[in-house]
């Protein structure tokens, strides 16, 4: 049976080399190294980076800051993806080069579900209702 990898089981290693791994990248987007017109055209954020525990994956979660053409801008770091593993592999110089997959972040879409079900007049009417003391 396999083991699932949380937050709270990963190493301090797979946590530091993931954000080595975000910083990389996010500084490539800023610099727009990669000579992408899409990227070039749109400000993207890498918002986490999750390293497989042989350190030879990586899940690099993407959010296109505005919510604008996120299918596009991921198509387009699909399609760069040899330039961004070949560049954090030079840069990281680890014993083998993580194998990047750019996903997109979800978390920010479920913050704004779970913050408009609690601005719902009948959750408010909940809330407010204080429990009485006797």
């Amino acid at each position: 049976m396999a083991k699932q990898t949380t937050p709270e089981n990963r190493s301090v290693r797979l946590l530091k080399v993931g954000e080595q791994v975000r910083h990389i990248l996010s500084e490539l987007l800023m610099r727009q190294e990669a000579h992408d017109d899409v990227l070039s055209a749109h400000t993207v954020s890498v918002t986490e980076v999750r390293m497989s525990a042989d350190l030879r994956h990586a899940s690099a979660f993407i959010k296109a800051l505005l919510g604008e053409d996120e299918e596009l801008v991921l198509k387009a770091l699909r399609t760069n993806t040899a330039f961004f593993q070949r560049e954090v592999a030079q840069r990281l110089r680890l014993k083998y080069a993580p194998k990047l997959k750019f996903v997109p972040d979800e978390s920010f879409d479920a913050a704004n579900r779970i913050e408009s079900l609690l601005r719902d007049p009948k959750v408010q009417r909940d809330l407010d209702a204080a429990p009485s003391e006797d």
